[in-house]
């Protein structure tokens, strides 16, 4: 049994609001920064980035310090005979020693991160995602043991441009699909992605969360959505980040975050 719009519907009515646009990740014009995190994992990675960030000015200023430092002052000008010298052994120490300490000031963080990503907690809900040319199928099994919900399974395609009108998503472009996945905040999520075709993936910027769906094999994936302000829902976006076809642009992903309250009353309305 599949989701009835009814349900969707009723969400329509958060999505044209005003209080959810600023819950919700979409691209900005000249956007310079990445989307606000909205997962352990992103907020992980965006440290680790700032961290990088911090190493990576700091060597490339001292590098350009020191080659604009030895043009003037070892110019033909000032110096008209050359040093007679070919090496520095303190000099040559310290420039082997430093960076190998910052590689592993940067190392132990990296590993870190790439562990913690890895990690997959006892799920307390599996959602079964699909890549067809070109739009996308979800799958939620979880909840067929209680009598008062079925299972859950739909198609999200892409809604057109002249019809974003209809959604309060005019400046979306590519972005929405109905119907949305709803997924719960605070909980442990497995994600199960596979392809029915060609190369795809699933990846949503504000989750941190990119996997590859291959044809023939099941990709797994965590997520924890940490972010939900004012108990409301929280619309997140996303595309399929793998060249599948002529119509790769056009499979977006949409995901609406609700509190763990909302997502159980939505699946026994079902």
């Amino acid at each position: 049994m599949t989701l009835k719009p009814l349900l969707y519907a009723v969400l329509a009515g958060f999505l044209a609001s005003d209080t959810l646009k600023a819950l919700c990740d979409c691209p900005e014009k000249n956007q310079l920064f990445v989307q606000d995190p909205a997962t352990p994992m992103m907020e992980g990675m965006i440290y680790f980035h700032n961290l990088l960030m911090f190493f990576i000015i700091f060597i490339g200023g001292f590098v350009f310090y020191m080659f604009f430092y030895a043009i003037y002052t070892f110019s033909s000008s000032r110096h008209k005979v050359s040093a007679k010298f070919s090496h520095n052994s303190p000099l040559e120490i310290i420039w082997t020693i430093l960076p190998a300490i910052i590689l592993v000031f940067i190392a132990i963080p990296s590993f870190t991160l790439l562990y913690s990503l890895d990690e997959l907690i006892d799920p307390q809900l599996t959602v079964k995602i699909i890549g067809h040319q070109w739009y996308w199928s979800y799958e939620i099994s979880d909840f067929v043991s209680n009598e008062d919900v079925k299972n859950v399974e739909f198609d999200a395609y892409m809604v057109l441009e002249e019809d974003l009108l209809n959604t309060g998503w005019v400046g979306c472009r590519l972005l929405v699909a109905r119907p949305e996945l709803i997924l719960p905040t605070d909980t442990h999520i497995r994600l199960l992605v596979t392809s029915a075709d060609v190369l795809h993936s699933w990846a949503v910027p504000s989750f941190g969360i990119k996997i590859d769906a291959c044809p023939g094999r099941l990709a797994q994936g965590s997520l924890f959505i940490n972010r939900l302000l004012d108990k409301k829902p929280a619309v997140f976006f996303g595309q399929c980040s793998e060249i599948c076809g002529v119509n790769h642009g056009f499979m977006p992903i949409t995901v609406i975050a609700v509190s763990p309250a909302k997502y159980e009353s939505l699946m026994v309305s079902n």
